[in-house]
């Protein structure tokens, strides 16, 4: 049964609630003074030691320097100073993304004890906004995997269910949200990253347009190019920076301080992030598809998926089943897999002796999936070129679609949250469903879509499993319309219903 998803009750004292409440809404109450920025970041400091032995969401924590800063951004307002949009405010940070004097780890044993002196830019950005980093949240080695565990912090649990993944690669961040133990963070989608997450913890995501926003200061594939000084938008043709919440409208206030040039490209480049198409959810038009035979959904995801379009139909949206034309989505999912085989070919880990026991699996259940990913390690650059064109031209095609539709709605993933399983050769894990086993690779299939076209996506919950495990979808928008999806994403959460507090953490 789909069971509605609501927000929880504001506290009648305050109309602010320090444990789930929105980001906006806490800095409201900051500068309102209904709560000090100290008040706030001890409270999440106490529920962190109340909850987090449970999931295991951090890598490091930064209490010390958190509350001190926080004292500071009292300190600021009582003088009436403003320090910006997060004013005093309690975030969180994955902990592929460098931060100044705080250890940045991404999963690698080699960097147990790294702490860089210089912050990625999109850190930069929050800390000049005014926010508060109460620590680093947990990542897979190498921010490379659907579940997140390494050797360094050990395994994140899902808050829903603590015998199955957070998801992966911000499943820290995810599942810290989801507890109430900050109020944003910073994530990054190569491979739903951001999506897989916070589907799987029911909290918001927002995989934003390709390099809107810098990932300069993002560790990548492979360590020893760590600096913060790397532009990765001159190699990157897949992966995003974006923010996680438990609201839509939390993804955008985070999303409009992080995006915008790097650095050197602001020499001469301007943004401003476009107003979404329309102002009333009725006049929305939106396309949508709720299963497919190239990676079928467990049938009750299948369920909430329709009964969520059906709910806007009641609203009066116009939508309109099926794939654009010129979409197939076999043929997105292969060009996507060899891409991003090919951007992580880089690391250290495919040894020529690797990628030859790779090609031995090609006869086994997902010998098929394994050849295109080895394929996509060892792409000459002409072959790379021509899937970069490839790539470019179902871009094309969407944005076509999207003279005709605003956004289109479709699955995260096939399955819910599932139960933890770190054998060692990644592709040959199954997940096991209501409907049956299902290959590991196939949590990768429905988010290749938006990430192969560079689109944005906004990912918000809506329904949970009987086995009560949240449910998301992803709201596609044209590139580089990121408040389209977003607007879109607001809107539904108003009517109908969004993030709620997993049991045991209210």
């Amino acid at each position: 049964m789909n069971k509605k998803i609501s927000s929880p009750k504001a506290s009648p004292r305050s109309k602010f609630d320090p444990d789930f409440g929105t980001a906006a809404g806490a800095v409201k109450a900051i500068k309102t003074d209904v709560i000090s920025s100290r008040e706030l970041t001890r409270h999440v400091f106490k529920r962190i030691k109340k909850h987090n032995e449970k999931i295991n969401a951090f890598v490091t924590l930064n209490e010390e320097q958190a509350l001190k800063r926080a004292r500071k951004a009292d300190d600021a307002l009582a003088a009436g100073k403003n320090w910006g949009p997060l004013h005093g405010l309690p975030i969180l940070i994955k902990d592929q993304f460098m931060t100044a004097g705080l250890r940045t780890t991404c999963g690698f044993p080699e960097l147990a004890d790294y702490v860089p002196t210089e912050n990625a830019v999109a850190v930069e950005r929050l800390l000049a906004a005014g926010a508060i980093i109460i620590g680093k949240t947990n990542t897979p080695i190498g921010a490379s995997d659907i579940q997140t565990y390494n050797k360094v912090a050990g395994t994140t649990n899902n808050p829903w269910d603590q015998t199955r993944t957070s998801g992966g690669s911000t499943g820290g961040g995810a599942a810290a949200l989801a507890a109430g133990m900050g109020f944003l963070e910073l994530g990054a989608d190569l491979a739903g990253s951001i999506r897989t997450p916070s589907n799987f913890c029911g909290v918001c995501g927002h995989k934003s347009s390709l390099n809107l926003v810098p990932f300069q200061g993002g560790i990548p594939p492979l360590p020893s190019l760590i600096s913060p000084a790397i532009n990765l938008a001159g190699l990157n043709d897949l992966a995003v920076v974006g923010p996680l919440a438990r609201s839509a409208r939390d993804l955008k206030l985070e999303l409009e301080i992080i995006a915008g040039p790097a650095p050197d490209d602001a020499k001469a480049l301007r943004f401003t992030l476009p107003k979404s198409r329309k102002t009333k959810l009725q006049d929305y038009r939106i396309g949508y598809v709720t299963d497919d035979p190239f990676c079928p959904v467990m049938p009750e995801i299948a369920a909430i998926m329709s009964r969520t379009v059906q709910s806007l139909r009641r609203e009066g949206v116009k939508v309109k089943e099926g794939w654009p034309v010129g979409i197939s989505f076999a043929d997105v999912f292969e060009t996507y897999f060899k891409l991003m085989a090919a951007y992580v070919s880089q690391s250290p880990f495919f040894t020529d002796e690797l990628i030859n026991s790779m090609k031995l699996l090609y006869d086994a259940p997902f010998g098929e999936t394994q050849r295109q990913y080895v394929e996509g390690l060892t792409l000459f650059h002409k072959e790379w070129v021509a899937l970069g064109i490839k790539r470019l031209l179902l871009r094309q095609a969407w944005q076509e679609y999207f003279k005709s539709f605003d956004a289109f709605l479709m699955p995260a993933n096939c399955v819910p949250a599932f139960t933890h399983d770190h054998g060692r050769v990644m592709w040959g894990r199954t997940i096991d469903s209501s409907d049956g086993q299902r290959l590991y690779v196939e949590a990768f299939k429905w988010i290749s879509i938006a990430t192969l076209a560079g689109c944005p996506v906004t990912l918000v919950p809506v329904g949970i499993t009987g086995s009560n495990l949240p449910v998301g979808i992803q709201i596609m928008g044209p590139y580089m319309e990121d408040g389209t999806s977003l607007d879109l994403a607001m809107k539904m959460e108003d009517a109908l219903g969004g993030f709620t507090p997993p049991p045991g953490f209210e």
